[in-house]
Order: C-alpha cells, then sequence, then structure tokens
C-alpha cells in the first residue's frame, strides 16, 4: 500500500517493496516477545499480538519544486544475498513505483543514507547479464565516509563485496556518483542530517518546506519500540553506543519540535510523531 505525506511545498509517497512479521530479537537482544507486549502502544499498527515486530522494507520517493529524489532503493530483484528470503527476489518494486507515477527515467537524484544491503539493491537492475544503473538520468549521492570504508572492503569476498560489487559499482563505473558529505544540502527543501552510529557514516534526510520539518529516518532508529527503549540497539550497528546516544538526541529534538518522523523500516502508518513517555518516548502514529 502507497502512502503519502504532504510537507509544506514537498510530497513523500511510500513504495513497498517487502513486509514481514518477525521475532525482535533478530534486530534488538532485548525485544523478546514479552519485551515487546509490554510496550502496549505498538499494538497494533508495529506489533503483533504474539510479540513479533511489524517491519517493512520500503523506498521513499521526495518530490519537491525543482527535484524527484529516492531515498534507499530496498534490496532489488534477481541478486544473491545471505538472508535466503531475500536471495534472489523477484518482485514487482519497478511496475508500482512506475504504476504510481515515478518510472525510472524520470528521477533526478538516489539519495541512500547508508550502504548496507536493504538500502542500495535498487541501485542497479539485471540486464542481459549485466548490472546497470536502475535511474540512468540520476544522481546518486552517496556519503564519502561510507562509500570509502564499503569500498576498502570490496575485494575480501564477504557478502558486504558483493553487495558493493552489484549494486554500487555499476553506479560508480557509469559515473552517476556524487560523493557528498553527511550535511549536504541536496536542494532548498532537502538536505541530510548526520546521524552517526548505524553505520560509519550514516544519514537521515531533513526535509523543510514553508514552515513544516519531516525526517526520514534511515537506520538510526529500526522500529518504534527503539523510542520506549533508545539503549537497544541493532545487531547490525556499527557502534551501538554511539547508535544510542544519536536516538536520544534526535527523539528529544523531534518531541520539543514536533517534526513529522518517516519510519524508513516503520510499518503502515509508517509516519508520526515523537512525544515523550516517563524515562522514554512513544510513537503516535
Amino acid at each position: 500500500m502507497n502512502l503519502t505525506w504532504t510537507i509544506g511545498d514537498v510530497r513523500v509517497t511510500r513504495i513497498v517493496e517487502l513486509e514481514m512479521s518477525s521475532g525482535g530479537k533478530f534486530l534488538f537482544d532485548e525485544a523478546t516477545p514479552e519485551a515487546i507486549r509490554a510496550i502496549d502502544w505498538l499494538q497494533p499498527h508495529f506489533a503483533e499480538p504474539d510479540g513479533r515486530v511489524k517491519m517493512s522494507i520500503h523506498a521513499l520517493v521526495v518530490e519537491t519544486p525543482s527535484k524527484r529524489i529516492v531515498v534507499d532503493t530496498c534490496i532489488g530483484n534477481d541478486k544473491p544475498r545471505n538472508i535466503p528470503a531475500w536471495s534472489n527476489m523477484q518482485t514487482r518494486f519497478l511496475d508500482d513505483m512506475t504504476a504510481a507515477g515515478f518510472s525510472p527515467e524520470s528521477i533526478d537524484v538516489v539519495l541512500c543514507t547508508h550502504l548496507h544491503v536493504d538500502h542500495v539493491g535498487w541501485n542497479t537492475k539485471l540486464v542481459d547479464g549485466a548490472w546497470v544503473p536502475t535511474f540512468p538520468n540520476a544522481r546518486y549521492l552517496l556519503g564519502k565516509a561510507e562509500f570509502e570504508y564499503w569500498k576498502a572492503g570490496h575485494e575480501d569476498g564477504a557478502a558486504d563485496g558483493q553487495i558493493f560489487a552489484d549494486s554500487v559499482q555499476p553506479v560508480w563505473d557509469a559515473g552517476l556518483v556524487e560523493l557528498v558529505s553527511p550535511d549536504h544540502q541536496v536542494c532548498p527543501e532537502v538536505r541530510l542530517v548526520p546521524t552517526p552510529g548505524h553505520t560509519i557514516d550514516h544519514v537521515s534526510v531533513g526535509i523543510s518546506s514553508r514552515g513544516h520539518e519531516a525526517i526520514i529516518t534511515g537506520d538510526f532508529v529500526h522500529h518504534p519500540c527503539q523510542m520506549a527503549h533508545t539503549s537497544w540497539a541493532s545487531h547490525f550497528d556499527y557502534d551501538k553506543s554511539q547508535s544510542s546516544r544519536t536516538r536520544v538526541r534526535m527523539f528529544e529534538d523531534f518531541a520539543r519540535d514536533r517534526t513529522l518522523v518517516i519510519g524508513t523500516h516503520f510499518a503502515a502508518p509508517t509516519a508520526g510523531r515523537v512525544v515523550k513517555d516517563g524515562d522514554g518516548y512513544r510513537f503516535e502514529a
């Protein structure tokens, strides 16, 4: 299900690749079914009655007066991956994006919050046995330190090397990549926001228009349960202590400013406001 939000003159549309429910311990050691059920406001949108967490993998298309931007490009089709359910996927993601009015050729900017497997997949597609850029007219904005970190491990034969090889290197070779700082201004309404910890140069995407503010999280927060427990760090975080500090800082700002928070992996309704709740926070969708 596509969802759309308006922030001043900017429109953001969610294009879903995959939705799922799973045990929270896949992401966080502390996220037992009992612990998830104890956060009563997670139901019905973000948790199942049995304590499994609801998640979504989706791209977000940001339309400004001057740019059409795709934030994070999911897992992709035809790609061998270590997670069986994500390996050699065959989805209608591109068809769904086109049906929503966003043909690949119409995209001006592709923006990756970081270079993990589920954020770069549709950077490329398989054509006649070769990986080619999916969005041929776009500039691909990648964090400079992020790019260099993963590039350094490209030849080690590990899973991350495969991801870089099929989803990042081809757009670099095509001359479409622009390496940017973590506070880069994309256009008047859209900027990068440094949110380190999940990866070495992780960013979120800030949107400001006509006095309205929103943010696309990326993975500094994977699930709303981390608002109740800001110390719950993902198994996949590069620096767990730093990621926790980032969450505290960002949630504090969001609660004060009433920023619209659009979660990169939040199940529908995906967007809402962060409010203070005792020693932690909760999400009002």
